[in-house]
């Protein structure tokens, strides 16, 4: 058995592997309601749609994205790159924000039992399907009695047929904890890379054999960078224009000192074997947890290329790991 591509997605049958995709980039351009930027910029569907199809060729098969990216963009261009496809893939997506797809406008936030119903609906349609495989509350700091309401409602939809399992999407172990008591709670999807490490959240996870969906694995492509490369994006771009959680870029989306700093530190060692930045970058994912499920995003077929030959690398070794360690503390 290739542990690294015959995984389980927490205790259920559902099989996922140990590398996902982040759907957040092909949702194209959105915004805030002051007009700020909360997508990736520009992209073309056909190559999106190109780029999901090659992904399932590769035997990548887990599929990660939101009713809001892109005010329902992203699930449209997936559920059109999935067609005909549908058994092979693992869908996972997420409800909690309200938007308006007309001007692809974010307008707020809705985490009622009632809304959630809704959204499952509306996510169903345009991802073209029945069914949706892991639903994932999107609402990271949301209330404990609300999200406890909210897992019972999933339980719910559980037993209806219309999700077959379901996670919350949230960096608070807390939080976390809550929702891996419920019966069908099959994953946690936490903020994870080389820069950034959630040990509560993975401990977390290996205690409740829960998968650990690691958000960010390539922190918004930074750690895909060639070395000295400059801006994150375009103006349309969030890491232009990065709001205050997002710390690794500043105005413009220049790399930000600090942890372009580290990134140098590291980069060799990541890079050892023959992997590229980004590959080594997963790499230690693997190496850091058995239950890491890395979900990078792409928005061409050559990074899904590239992203999937790291599965044929496999994790990185202890020694790496330990070096990687020593020079991140320095």
């Amino acid at each position: 058995m290739n542990t690294l591509r015959d995984r389980r997605l927490g205790g259920s049958d559902i099989t996922v592997g140990a590398l996902g995709l982040g759907c957040w980039a092909i949702g194209g351009e959105w915004q805030d309601p002051e007009g700020n930027p909360l997508g990736w910029g520009a992209v073309e569907d056909e190559e999106s749609v190109a780029a999901v199809r090659r992904a399932l060729d590769l035997g990548v098969t887990f599929f990660d994205t939101a009713d809001t990216y892109g005010a329902g963009h992203s699930e449209r261009v997936l559920g059109r790159a999935l067609r005909g496809r549908r058994s092979e893939a693992v869908i996972a997506t997420k409800w909690g924000n309200v938007f308006d797809e007309t001007t692809k406008t974010l307008t707020g936030t809705d985490d009622s039992p009632e809304h959630m119903r809704r959204a499952l609906v509306a996510s169903l349609e345009r991802l073209g399907t029945d069914y949706v495989d892991l639903y994932q509350l999107h609402l990271s700091d949301a209330p404990l009695d609300r999200a406890l309401m909210l897992r019972e409602a999933c339980e719910d939809l559980v037993q209806e047929g219309l999700v077959r399992g379901y996670a919350w999407s949230t960096d608070d172990p807390r939080r976390a904890a809550l929702f891996a008591q419920g019966a069908n709670c099959l994953a946690v999807q936490h903020a994870a890379n080389v820069l950034q490490d959630a040990p509560e959240l993975f401990a977390l996870c290996a205690a409740e054999g829960l998968t650990s969906v690691n958000r960010s694995p390539l922190a918004m492509g930074l750690l895909a960078k060639a070395a000295g490369s400059g801006s994150g994006g375009g103006a349309r771009d969030i890491r232009a224009v990065p709001p205050s959680w997002l710390t690794w870029y500043g105005p413009g989306g220049v790399p930000a000192p600090d942890w372009a700093r580290r990134v140098a530190a590291v980069r060799e060692v990541l890079m050892s074997g023959g992997r590229t930045l980004a590959q080594g970058a997963l790499a230690w994912l693997w190496a850091r947890s058995p239950q890491a499920l890395p979900i990078p995003g792409f928005r061409s077929v050559a990074q899904v290329e590239e992203n999937a030959g790291a599965l044929e690398r496999g994790p990185l070794e202890e020694s790496l790991m330990k070096e990687i360690q020593v020079l991140l503390s320095a």
